[in-house]
């Protein structure tokens, strides 16, 4: 752990600080940038290597401990290692302005890539470069979540550009195979036709067999068809996910 410096001269480098306001005072505690995210996902538990200093403080910078008194009237202990717990469970990590701003750009970059990944333009079944959908995001006036991760941000983002830009986009088909028996196949053939945008190929003989274009969504709908009729008779194989004019 490192040496305490004067209350006064504190100065940290790769620090992350954690703030919480509680019981109308400002408590804050000086941690090693990651770290903090590693404590909440479970990934590290020694405080020792999350802290920097072992305290709880007022104010940080100006290195201002917080009063044992405080403590016990704001969190109900003066207990630092129980405080510091609360404290980076329920508290906002600070993030300097120019950090915030380049961290914001990468998820708005991964946003887009994962939309490029997933969608095509309609006319061509072709995917987007990642600069197009980025000037989509923006005429679409997309505000990316920093608390969220990109995967999560995802649905929102292609209905807004759906809806409030002028790029044309849709999610990628996704190409399937299903496998019945023949006589399910006959049962259930035009129930699963009705689920394709696409049917590419059909075969029947001892077992039905088609391949078709879908939406990612109908994949559920597909298998609760084939667990309800078929009884573990069938299958459906997920042959390419995002389905385009190259595949």
């Amino acid at each position: 752990m490192p040496i305490q410096q004067p209350s006064n001269q504190i100065k940290l480098t790769n620090v992350s600080i954690v703030r919480l306001k509680k019981g109308g005072k400002r408590f804050e505690i000086a941690c090693y940038k990651n770290k903090v995210q590693e404590w909440r996902n479970g990934v590290e538990t020694s405080l020792d290597d999350v802290l920097q200093i072992s305290n709880v403080f007022m104010n940080v910078s100006k290195g201002e401990v917080a009063k044992s008194n405080d403590l016990q009237k704001a969190f109900g202990t003066s207990t630092v290692d129980d405080v510091v717990k609360e404290i980076l469970k329920k508290g906002e990590v600070q993030v300097a302005e120019k950090e915030r701003d380049h961290d914001l750009a990468s998820l708005r970059k991964e946003i887009a890539t994962i939309v490029a990944e997933k969608c095509v333009d309609p006319a061509t079944q072709r995917p987007y470069p990642v600069g197009m959908i980025e000037k989509a995001m923006a005429e679409a006036g997309v505000s990316v979540k920093a608390g969220k991760n990109a995967k999560s941000q995802v649905a929102e983002t292609l209905r807004l550009i759906q809806g409030h830009s002028t790029l044309p986009i849709q999610r990628a088909r996704m190409r399937v195979r299903v496998v019945l028996p023949a006589a399910e196949g006959e049962l259930l053939q035009e129930q699963l036709r009705a689920l394709a945008e696409t049917v590419e190929k059909e075969d029947k003989g001892e077992s039905w067999e088609t391949v078709m274009l879908i939406e990612p969504s109908q994949i559920r709908t597909i298998n609760e068809l084939l667990q309800k009729e078929c009884k573990g008779k069938g299958r459906v194989e997920t042959l390419t996910f995002a389905a385009t004019a190259d595949n």
